[in-house]
């Protein structure tokens, strides 16, 4: 009796989680293995871009909008002259008809994101920006729910929960390590941007996942490439061109802002390709590690002190990411209850009964054989 009590509450919490038809086989796959992997690569590229904006900063260089306009400009020369060149339906003319002021949203979003983060190093600390930054994750997963129509298992909110555990240990190593610099001038400003800036992010985010997953990552880029490069050229015009005239340039500024630039091109390309594999709130637990990355290299570079809490953070961080890819989530259908778990599952399978235990018998005894055939 004690042991079919707990074989029902397994049951029940397998169910909970979405793991009711899983077996370890089936949760640790190649996907699994190359989403991990692919993720890592992005935290890479976020590393690439953090390295070169530390050296600019080390050479007197502040400008992020320069350097913003200079990844918006390489997709406009890539990106948008594919659509450009294209022919029918789905050329650049037809798509500005239809959809232009959506993607004007989506760029403007992803413009002001990327401005109010690097803006908010002048009034708060990186340990603040560093927590307040995962915003992005609950406020995409409440954009992806209303919006993309995403449902998840108790199984996401879990491993989002391991995944923030684990930026924790790493604001921990950071204090342990003496890393809390920054600016305390205006705190509250300072953190207000960190908060506007992931809620931009989410929304840039929740675009890209749409916008990848029903019409094209081409067309996804090349109107990111053309309205990115027009907002932020408006605003570098307007706020830095005093800051890129004093620019001295030599071969190892050229050298830093072409690193970064072309780090966040290939971030920006590659993105679309992970987001449509998973999801937008799965990329960003994975970027989650890209200052970890950042922190390994500045232990070389700049001369970071080491701490264990850095690659417990990493593990914890990984081990969360894992969770969240191990059970899919899945997209409501029209029909379908939001407050229903199980409206998407698939034919019964006998773990599934489990949760009919307690019931009368006369129908346990039905669903058994029904499950059985």
């Amino acid at each position: 009796m004690e042991g079919q009590a707990e074989e029902r509450l397994c049951g029940k919490w397998r169910v909970a989680c979405g793991l009711y038809n899983y077996n370890l086989r089936d949760v640790f796959t190649w996907h699994l293995l190359k989403t991990v992997l692919m993720g890592q690569v992005l935290s890479l590229l976020i590393c690439g871009t953090a390295v070169s904006s530390q050296y600019l900063v080390t050479a007197k260089v502040e400008t992020p909008m320069l350097q913003s306009f200079l990844n918006y400009a390489l997709l406009l020369l890539v990106y948008t002259t594919i659509l450009i060149a294209r022919k029918g339906e789905r050329n650049i003319v037809q798509i500005l008809k239809t959809k232009w002021w959506k993607y004007l949203v989506m760029g403007l979003a992803d413009v002001e994101a990327n401005y109010a983060v690097v803006r908010a190093y002048q009034y708060t600390t990186l340990t603040s920006i560093q927590l307040l930054d995962c915003f992005v994750i609950p406020v995409l997963m409440l954009l992806s729910w209303f919006f993309l129509k995403t449902r998840y298992r108790l199984v996401h909110f879990i491993a989002v929960v391991v995944c923030l555990l684990g930026v924790g240990a790493m604001v921990g190593a950071d204090i342990v390590a003496e890393r809390n610099q920054g600016s305390t001038s205006y705190v509250v400003l300072g953190d207000g941007l960190v908060l506007l800036s992931a809620a931009l992010y989410a929304v840039s985010n929740t675009c890209q996942e749409y916008t990848v997953k029903n019409l094209s990552r081409v067309e996804f880029l090349g109107m990111m490439g053309l309205f990115g490069t027009l907002i932020s050229g408006v605003q570098l015009a307007v706020l830095e061109i005093a800051a890129v005239s004093a620019i001295k340039w030599d071969l190892h500024i050229s050298m830093l802002f072409a690193v970064y630039a072309l780090c966040m091109y290939a971030l920006y390309s590659f993105m679309p390709v992970v987001v449509k594999l998973t999801s937008a709130t799965a990329v960003n637990l994975s970027l989650l590690t890209a200052d970890l990355f950042s922190l390994f290299c500045g232990l070389y570079l700049f001369h970071y002190k080491f701490s264990a809490l850095y690659i417990i953070s990493f593990v914890v961080i990984t081990v969360g990411f894992i969770m969240f890819n191990a059970v899919p989530t899945y997209t409501a259908l029209p029909d379908d209850d939001p407050a229903d778990p199980s409206a998407d599952r698939p034919d019964p399978s006998p773990a599934d009964y489990l949760l009919a235990a307690d019931r009368d018998s006369p129908r346990t005894e039905m669903l058994t054989a029904v499950a059985a055939l």
